[in-house]
Protein backbone atom coordinates (compact mmCIF):
# COMPACT_ATOMS: atom_id res chain seq x y z
CA UNK A 1 0.00 0.00 0.00
CA UNK A 2 1.07 3.46 -0.64
CA UNK A 3 1.45 5.64 2.24
CA UNK A 4 -0.06 8.87 2.38
CA UNK A 5 3.74 10.70 1.82
CA UNK A 6 3.99 8.85 -0.90
CA UNK A 7 0.44 9.60 -2.34
CA UNK A 8 1.26 13.28 -2.06
CA UNK A 9 4.65 13.05 -3.69
CA UNK A 10 3.11 11.31 -6.49
CA UNK A 11 0.45 13.72 -6.87
CA UNK A 12 2.46 16.59 -6.40
CA UNK A 13 4.79 15.19 -9.38
CA UNK A 14 1.80 15.53 -12.22
CA UNK A 15 1.31 19.40 -11.88
CA UNK A 16 2.18 23.25 -10.20
CA UNK A 17 -0.03 25.38 -9.38
CA UNK A 18 -1.72 27.62 -11.81
CA UNK A 19 -0.96 31.38 -12.76
CA UNK A 20 -4.58 32.47 -11.12
CA UNK A 21 -3.89 30.37 -7.64
CA UNK A 22 -0.54 31.27 -7.52
CA UNK A 23 -1.87 35.17 -7.71
CA UNK A 24 -5.02 34.43 -5.33
CA UNK A 25 -2.72 33.11 -2.48
CA UNK A 26 -0.26 35.55 -2.68
CA UNK A 27 -3.04 38.39 -2.77
CA UNK A 28 -3.97 36.68 0.63
CA UNK A 29 -0.70 36.52 1.98
CA UNK A 30 -0.60 40.65 1.09
CA UNK A 31 -3.26 40.59 4.02
CA UNK A 32 0.44 40.24 6.36
CA UNK A 33 1.05 42.74 9.28
CA UNK A 34 3.58 45.01 8.54
CA UNK A 35 5.22 48.35 10.38
CA UNK A 36 2.76 50.80 9.29
CA UNK A 37 1.26 49.05 6.97
CA UNK A 38 3.94 49.94 4.78
CA UNK A 39 3.57 46.55 2.84
CA UNK A 40 7.53 46.42 1.86
CA UNK A 41 7.37 42.68 -0.37
CA UNK A 42 7.33 42.15 -4.05
CA UNK A 43 6.56 38.56 -5.32
CA UNK A 44 7.65 37.05 -8.66
CA UNK A 45 5.63 34.51 -10.38
CA UNK A 46 7.19 32.06 -12.33
CA UNK A 47 6.26 28.53 -13.67
CA UNK A 48 6.84 26.46 -11.22
CA UNK A 49 8.02 28.57 -8.05
CA UNK A 50 7.15 32.31 -6.55
CA UNK A 51 9.37 34.16 -4.96
CA UNK A 52 9.38 36.87 -2.05
CA UNK A 53 11.48 39.70 -2.31
CA UNK A 54 11.88 42.31 -0.15
CA UNK A 55 10.75 45.95 -1.59
CA UNK A 56 13.84 48.29 0.43
CA UNK A 57 11.89 51.04 -1.51
CA UNK A 58 9.25 50.83 1.60
CA UNK A 59 12.22 50.89 4.46
CA UNK A 60 11.71 53.19 7.39
CA UNK A 61 14.82 54.80 7.84
CA UNK A 62 14.50 56.27 10.74
CA UNK A 63 12.19 53.57 12.65
CA UNK A 64 14.09 50.75 11.09
CA UNK A 65 17.50 51.53 9.79
CA UNK A 66 18.55 47.88 10.04
CA UNK A 67 15.83 46.63 8.03
CA UNK A 68 14.91 44.11 11.04
CA UNK A 69 11.29 45.27 10.36
CA UNK A 70 10.99 45.16 7.04
CA UNK A 71 12.50 41.83 6.68
CA UNK A 72 10.22 41.04 9.82
CA UNK A 73 7.47 42.53 7.78
CA UNK A 74 8.06 39.90 4.73
CA UNK A 75 8.44 36.58 7.55
CA UNK A 76 5.03 37.18 7.91
CA UNK A 77 3.60 37.60 4.23
CA UNK A 78 5.81 34.30 3.66
CA UNK A 79 3.74 32.68 6.41
CA UNK A 80 0.49 33.90 5.30
CA UNK A 81 1.67 32.56 2.27
CA UNK A 82 2.43 29.22 3.34
CA UNK A 83 -1.22 28.95 4.59
CA UNK A 84 -3.07 30.21 1.98
CA UNK A 85 -1.41 27.62 -0.33
CA UNK A 86 -2.11 24.99 1.79
CA UNK A 87 -5.63 26.06 1.90
CA UNK A 88 -5.81 25.84 -1.86
CA UNK A 89 -4.57 22.15 -1.42
CA UNK A 90 -0.30 23.17 -1.91
CA UNK A 91 2.08 22.18 0.34
CA UNK A 92 4.88 24.58 -0.20
CA UNK A 93 8.76 23.81 0.66
CA UNK A 94 10.48 27.17 0.83
CA UNK A 95 14.40 28.28 0.46
CA UNK A 96 14.99 30.98 2.67
CA UNK A 97 17.60 33.33 1.37
CA UNK A 98 18.14 31.40 -1.66
CA UNK A 99 21.02 34.04 -2.87
CA UNK A 100 23.89 35.56 -1.04
CA UNK A 101 24.71 37.93 -3.80
CA UNK A 102 20.94 39.07 -3.80
CA UNK A 103 19.75 39.91 -0.08
CA UNK A 104 16.34 41.34 -1.25
CA UNK A 105 15.66 37.54 -2.31
CA UNK A 106 14.29 36.12 0.73
CA UNK A 107 12.30 33.27 -0.13
CA UNK A 108 11.51 30.94 -2.77
CA UNK A 109 8.49 28.60 -3.38
CA UNK A 110 8.16 25.31 -4.70
CA UNK A 111 4.76 23.29 -4.28
CA UNK A 112 3.78 19.79 -4.05
CA UNK A 113 -0.19 18.64 -4.04
CA UNK A 114 -1.59 17.70 -0.53
CA UNK A 115 -4.00 15.01 -0.80
CA UNK A 116 -6.32 16.60 1.31
CA UNK A 117 -6.11 20.20 2.58
CA UNK A 118 -5.08 20.09 5.82
CA UNK A 119 -7.99 21.70 8.15
CA UNK A 120 -5.36 24.00 9.95
CA UNK A 121 -5.15 25.60 6.90
CA UNK A 122 -8.78 26.08 6.04
CA UNK A 123 -9.08 27.78 9.87
CA UNK A 124 -6.01 29.83 9.68
CA UNK A 125 -6.94 30.92 6.03
CA UNK A 126 -10.37 32.02 6.97
CA UNK A 127 -8.11 34.27 10.54
CA UNK A 128 -6.18 36.04 7.85
CA UNK A 129 -9.36 37.38 6.66
CA UNK A 130 -10.17 38.33 10.20
CA UNK A 131 -7.19 39.40 11.53
CA UNK A 132 -6.27 43.32 11.58
CA UNK A 133 -4.04 45.35 14.39
CA UNK A 134 -6.62 45.83 17.22
CA UNK A 135 -5.16 49.30 19.13
CA UNK A 136 -8.37 49.30 20.99
CA UNK A 137 -8.34 48.42 24.54
CA UNK A 138 -9.17 44.96 25.65
CA UNK A 139 -11.82 43.68 27.92
CA UNK A 140 -10.18 42.51 31.47
CA UNK A 141 -10.62 38.79 30.95
CA UNK A 142 -7.59 36.65 31.03
CA UNK A 143 -6.34 34.44 28.02
CA UNK A 144 -7.38 31.19 28.81
CA UNK A 145 -3.80 28.58 29.70
CA UNK A 146 -5.11 26.22 27.08
CA UNK A 147 -4.98 28.98 24.15
CA UNK A 148 -1.80 30.81 25.74
CA UNK A 149 -0.13 27.03 24.80
CA UNK A 150 -1.55 27.35 21.45
CA UNK A 151 0.41 30.56 21.04
CA UNK A 152 3.70 29.32 22.10
CA UNK A 153 3.38 26.35 20.39
CA UNK A 154 3.19 28.10 16.90
CA UNK A 155 6.12 30.47 17.66
CA UNK A 156 8.11 27.71 18.38
CA UNK A 157 6.45 25.53 15.25
CA UNK A 158 8.24 28.18 13.54
CA UNK A 159 11.44 28.26 15.63
CA UNK A 160 10.84 31.45 17.56
CA UNK A 161 9.76 31.75 21.66
CA UNK A 162 6.76 33.22 22.50
CA UNK A 163 7.63 34.87 26.37
CA UNK A 164 4.96 36.25 28.57
CA UNK A 165 5.71 38.91 30.99
CA UNK A 166 3.19 36.79 33.37
CA UNK A 167 5.50 38.82 36.43
CA UNK A 168 4.30 42.38 38.28
CA UNK A 169 7.96 42.98 37.90
CA UNK A 170 8.34 41.89 34.07
CA UNK A 171 5.31 43.59 32.94
CA UNK A 172 6.11 46.84 34.67
CA UNK A 173 9.81 46.78 32.91
CA UNK A 174 7.73 46.58 29.71
CA UNK A 175 5.79 49.36 30.68
CA UNK A 176 8.92 51.10 31.28
CA UNK A 177 10.97 49.84 28.03
CA UNK A 178 7.49 51.38 25.83
CA UNK A 179 7.57 54.70 27.85
CA UNK A 180 10.87 54.85 26.88
CA UNK A 181 10.82 54.08 23.66
CA UNK A 182 8.20 56.89 23.11
CA UNK A 183 9.73 59.69 24.71
CA UNK A 184 12.67 58.65 22.40
CA UNK A 185 11.21 58.41 19.13
CA UNK A 186 8.46 61.49 19.99
CA UNK A 187 11.57 64.13 20.81
CA UNK A 188 13.32 62.93 17.38
CA UNK A 189 12.06 65.59 14.85
CA UNK A 190 13.09 62.60 11.71
CA UNK A 191 10.90 60.12 13.32
CA UNK A 192 8.56 62.52 14.29
CA UNK A 193 8.16 63.44 10.13
CA UNK A 194 8.87 59.85 8.82
CA UNK A 195 5.82 58.98 11.39
CA UNK A 196 3.20 61.83 9.30
CA UNK A 197 3.94 60.16 6.19
CA UNK A 198 2.82 56.77 6.90
CA UNK A 199 0.18 57.59 9.58
CA UNK A 200 -3.66 59.37 9.83
CA UNK A 201 -4.01 58.28 6.56
CA UNK A 202 -7.55 59.42 4.84
CA UNK A 203 -9.98 57.19 2.75
CA UNK A 204 -8.52 56.14 -0.62
CA UNK A 205 -5.26 55.16 0.41
CA UNK A 206 -3.34 51.82 0.10
CA UNK A 207 -0.99 51.95 2.57
CA UNK A 208 -0.08 53.05 5.99
CA UNK A 209 -2.02 53.28 9.08
CA UNK A 210 -5.64 54.74 8.24
CA UNK A 211 -7.44 57.61 11.10
CA UNK A 212 -9.62 54.90 12.13
CA UNK A 213 -7.33 52.68 12.76
CA UNK A 214 -5.26 54.91 15.42
CA UNK A 215 -6.46 56.39 19.26
CA UNK A 216 -8.01 59.23 19.69
CA UNK A 217 -6.46 62.06 22.04
CA UNK A 218 -6.54 60.77 26.04
CA UNK A 219 -8.39 64.27 27.94
CA UNK A 220 -6.50 63.11 30.91
CA UNK A 221 -3.31 63.05 28.73
CA UNK A 222 -2.10 59.58 30.19
CA UNK A 223 0.50 56.82 28.66
CA UNK A 224 -0.08 54.30 26.31
CA UNK A 225 1.12 51.33 26.35
CA UNK A 226 1.41 51.35 22.13
CA UNK A 227 2.70 53.47 19.75
CA UNK A 228 2.39 57.03 19.88
CA UNK A 229 1.21 58.55 16.65
CA UNK A 230 0.21 61.57 18.33
CA UNK A 231 2.20 63.60 16.34
CA UNK A 232 1.07 62.39 13.23
CA UNK A 233 -2.44 63.66 13.98
CA UNK A 234 -5.39 62.57 16.25
CA UNK A 235 -7.57 59.21 15.99
CA UNK A 236 -10.80 57.84 16.36
CA UNK A 237 -10.57 55.01 18.54
CA UNK A 238 -11.65 55.06 22.23
CA UNK A 239 -8.45 55.74 24.00
CA UNK A 240 -7.56 54.11 27.58
CA UNK A 241 -5.27 54.25 30.36
CA UNK A 242 -1.61 52.64 29.82
CA UNK A 243 -1.91 49.11 30.88
CA UNK A 244 -5.74 47.92 29.96
CA UNK A 245 -4.29 44.08 31.62
CA UNK A 246 -3.92 42.97 28.15
CA UNK A 247 -1.65 40.48 27.91
CA UNK A 248 2.24 41.04 26.90
CA UNK A 249 4.67 38.73 25.13
CA UNK A 250 7.93 38.66 23.73
CA UNK A 251 8.50 37.31 20.69
CA UNK A 252 12.28 36.48 20.30
CA UNK A 253 15.03 33.94 18.52
CA UNK A 254 18.10 32.71 19.04
CA UNK A 255 20.25 34.80 16.88
CA UNK A 256 19.57 38.38 15.48
CA UNK A 257 20.37 38.07 11.65
CA UNK A 258 18.35 38.39 8.39
CA UNK A 259 17.33 34.89 8.66
CA UNK A 260 16.32 35.30 12.44
CA UNK A 261 14.43 38.38 11.31
CA UNK A 262 12.32 36.45 8.31
CA UNK A 263 12.26 33.49 11.41
CA UNK A 264 10.33 35.93 13.28
CA UNK A 265 7.58 37.49 11.21
CA UNK A 266 6.80 34.09 10.35
CA UNK A 267 6.36 32.54 14.03
CA UNK A 268 4.55 36.45 14.53
CA UNK A 269 2.08 35.52 11.65
CA UNK A 270 1.61 31.37 13.00
CA UNK A 271 0.92 33.19 16.41
CA UNK A 272 -1.55 35.97 15.18
CA UNK A 273 -3.34 33.73 13.13
CA UNK A 274 -3.67 31.39 16.15
CA UNK A 275 -4.95 34.16 18.44
CA UNK A 276 -7.63 35.44 15.60
CA UNK A 277 -8.80 31.83 15.21
CA UNK A 278 -8.95 31.73 18.98
CA UNK A 279 -11.08 35.05 18.96
CA UNK A 280 -8.29 37.12 20.28
CA UNK A 281 -7.39 40.65 19.26
CA UNK A 282 -3.60 41.36 18.57
CA UNK A 283 -1.58 44.43 18.03
CA UNK A 284 2.81 44.17 17.67
CA UNK A 285 4.23 46.60 19.27
CA UNK A 286 7.73 46.57 17.75
CA UNK A 287 8.95 50.30 19.30
CA UNK A 288 10.68 48.10 21.78
CA UNK A 289 13.01 46.86 18.95
CA UNK A 290 13.73 50.43 17.58
CA UNK A 291 14.92 51.66 21.22
CA UNK A 292 18.47 50.09 22.48
CA UNK A 293 17.38 50.70 25.71
CA UNK A 294 14.42 49.37 25.26
CA UNK A 295 15.12 46.33 24.07
CA UNK A 296 17.77 46.23 26.83
CA UNK A 297 15.25 46.48 29.33
CA UNK A 298 12.75 44.17 27.31
CA UNK A 299 15.80 41.12 27.33
CA UNK A 300 16.88 41.44 30.45
CA UNK A 301 13.24 41.46 32.67
CA UNK A 302 11.16 38.96 30.03
CA UNK A 303 13.68 37.31 29.06
CA UNK A 304 16.76 36.50 31.44
CA UNK A 305 19.29 37.61 29.31
CA UNK A 306 18.81 34.44 26.82
CA UNK A 307 17.67 35.20 23.27
CA UNK A 308 17.02 38.20 20.90
CA UNK A 309 14.05 40.08 21.49
CA UNK A 310 12.53 40.75 17.97
CA UNK A 311 8.81 42.33 18.92
CA UNK A 312 6.81 42.57 21.82
CA UNK A 313 2.63 41.50 21.48
CA UNK A 314 -0.01 42.46 22.88
CA UNK A 315 -3.07 40.09 22.96
CA UNK A 316 -6.64 40.08 24.65
CA UNK A 317 -10.16 39.60 24.04
CA UNK A 318 -11.98 42.48 21.47
CA UNK A 319 -14.10 45.13 23.65
CA UNK A 320 -17.02 44.26 21.05
CA UNK A 321 -17.01 41.06 19.22
CA UNK A 322 -20.12 41.99 17.12
CA UNK A 323 -18.04 45.06 15.76
CA UNK A 324 -14.74 44.01 14.48
CA UNK A 325 -12.09 46.76 13.04
CA UNK A 326 -12.02 47.32 9.89
CA UNK A 327 -9.03 45.93 8.05
CA UNK A 328 -6.43 48.08 6.93
CA UNK A 329 -6.14 48.77 3.35
CA UNK A 330 -3.65 46.57 0.70
CA UNK A 331 -1.65 47.57 -2.39
CA UNK A 332 -3.10 46.50 -6.09
CA UNK A 333 -1.87 43.53 -6.93
CA UNK A 334 -0.38 44.84 -10.07
CA UNK A 335 2.06 46.84 -7.75
CA UNK A 336 3.69 44.04 -5.99
CA UNK A 337 2.82 40.93 -7.93
CA UNK A 338 5.13 40.24 -10.95
CA UNK A 339 4.93 37.52 -13.79
CA UNK A 340 7.70 35.97 -16.19
CA UNK A 341 6.31 35.03 -19.25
Amino acid sequence: MTSPARREESAGDADRPDRPTMAAAVELACRAPSLHNSQPWRWRLDEHTVHLYADESRLLHVADPSGRELVMSCGAALHHSRVAFASMGWRTFVHRLPNPAQPSHLAALEFVRFVDVPPYAVTQARAIEQRCTDRRPYLPEPVPTAVLDRLTAAANAEHATLTVADTLTARREVVVAMTTANAEQRNDPAYRTELATWAARGFGAVDGVPVSSLRAPDPLARPLLARDFSSAGPGELASAPMDDGALLAVLSTRGDDRRSWLTAGEALSAMVLTATAAGLASCPLSQVVESDLARETVQSAVLGGRGQPQLLVRLGWPPNRTSPMPRSPRRPCAEVIAETA
